[in-house]
C-alpha cells in the first residue's frame, strides 16, 4: 500500500469516528416522518421542498456540493433537536444555507443576508436571520463542519482510483455528487449512516460499469469500514428507488422552479411602456477592436425573471445524471456479485 492509499485511509478512520457525531437524532427524524400536515407541524414534504429550496441557491451563487450537504446536515440535526413550526422553516433554511457558505465558501464570495433574503424570498428579515443564527448555533454547539456523506463519496471515489488501472473518467463524480444531492432531498436518507449512503452510490454506479475490479476494491472498503451486507442491501435498495423516481419525467425537480420578482405597480408599468421601446445601438466602428469589458457592463442582464434559481451550468449536466439509471427487481450482495 502506497503513502497516497496510507492516508486516505487514516482519514477514512477518522472520519468513521466522527459520523455518529454530526448525524440527526433518529427519533427527532422520526417524528418528522410520522407527522400530520398542518399548519403548526412539520411534515416530511414541508422538510423536502425546503432542502429542493437550498438546491436551487446553491446553484443560483454557483456554490459547491459541499456547502449544499453541510446545509441540510445542519437543518436536520436542528429540526431532530427543536419543534419547529411550519413558518419559520423557510428562515431556519435560509439561516443553515448561510452558516453552510461561511464554513465552505470564501468570504469574498458569500452574498449579503440582505441579497439571501432577497433571493430566497425568505419573508423574514436581517434581525430575524440573525436571533435564528443565534438559536441554531447554540443548539448545535456551534459545531457546523460536520462529516457527511459526501466526506465518504470523495474519501471512497479516492481509494477506488487509487487501486485501481480504470482512470477517474469512468467512476465520474459529478455524476455521484448529483445523485447524492438528490438523496438529500428525501429525509428519510437522512437517517442512514454517512458511510453507508457514500458507499451505496458507488457500488450501484460500479454495478453499473460492471467493473470486476472496482468491486473488489469497494468489498474491501465495506468490510474495513465495518459495514454489514444487510445494511448496505437496504440502503442501497432505497437509493435505487430514489434516484429511478427522481429520473422520471413526473418528478418536480429543484431546476424547475421559477425564480419570480416581485416588484410594485409602478415598476411593472414602467417595464410595460419600455417593453416596446427600441434602444439605440451604438455604431461599431470598422477599424477598432472590440471591448468586451464596455459590452459586459453596459449590457443588463435580465435573465433571472425568467430562468429558475439553479439555471447555472452544474444544474443542467445534474439532469443527465439520473435518466439512464434502470432500477433492478432484486439486489445482491457485493460478494456474489464480484
Amino acid at each position: 500500500m502506497n503513502s497516497e492509499a496510507l492516508w486516505l485511509f487514516k482519514q477514512l478512520n477518522l472520519h468513521l469516528e466522527q459520523e455518529g457525531r454530526f448525524q440527526p437524532r433518529e427519533k427527532g427524524l422520526s417524528l418528522i416522518e410520522c407527522a400530520a400536515e398542518n399548519e403548526n407541524t412539520l411534515c416530511p414534504r414541508l422538510r423536502n421542498v425546503k432542502v429542493e429550496d437550498l438546491w436551487s441557491l446553491t446553484n443560483f451563487f454557483g456554490f459547491a456540493t459541499e456547502t449544499f450537504v453541510l446545509a441540510v446536515n445542519i437543518l436536520d440535526r436542528f429540526l431532530a433537536l427543536m419543534k419547529v413550526k411550519p413558518k419559520h422553516l423557510s428562515c431556519i433554511g435560509v439561516c443553515c444555507f448561510q452558516l453552510a457558505a461561511r464554513v465552505v465558501e470564501e468570504e469574498c464570495i458569500i452574498p449579503s443576508a440582505h441579497e439571501i433574503i432577497r433571493i430566497s424570498q425568505c419573508k423574514c428579515t436581517v434581525s430575524d436571520l440573525k436571533r435564528m443564527e443565534k438559536i441554531i448555533s447554540e443548539k448545535l454547539h456551534f459545531e457546523f463542519k460536520a462529516t457527511t456523506a459526501l466526506t465518504f463519496l470523495h474519501l471512497y471515489h479516492a481509494i477506488v482510483l487509487c487501486h485501481t488501472s480504470d482512470r477517474k473518467e469512468v467512476l465520474n463524480l459529478d455524476k455521484l455528487e448529483a445523485q447524492l444531492k438528490a438523496c438529500n432531498c428525501r429525509l428519510v436518507f437522512s437517517k442512514a449512516k454517512p458511510s453507508v449512503l457514500a458507499l451505496c452510490l458507488l457500488t450501484l454506479e460500479v454495478q453499473t460499469l460492471k467493473s470486476v475490479e472496482m468491486f473488489e476494491i469497494l468489498l474491501r472498503v465495506q468490510k474495513h469500514s465495518k459495514i454489514s451486507d444487510s445494511d448496505l442491501l437496504y440502503w442501497r435498495e432505497l437509493v435505487s428507488k430514489c434516484l429511478a423516481d427522481y429520473s422520471s419525467p413526473e418528478c418536480c425537480k429543484p431546476d424547475h422552479k421559477k425564480l419570480v420578482w416581485i416588484v410594485s405597480r409602478r415598476t411593472a408599468q414602467n417595464l410595460q411602456n419600455s417593453y416596446y421601446s427600441v434602444p439605440e445601438l451604438p455604431t461599431i466602428p470598422e477599424g477598432g477592436c472590440f471591448n468586451e469589458s464596455e459590452s459586459e457592463d453596459s449590457c443588463e442582464d435580465m435573465s433571472s425573471g425568467e430562468e429558475s434559481l439553479s439555471s447555472s451550468p452544474p444544474s443542467d449536466l445534474e439532469g443527465a445524471f439520473f435518466f439512464d439509471l434502470k432500477p433492478k427487481a432484486k439486489w445482491q450482495t457485493l460478494n456474489s456479485e464480484s
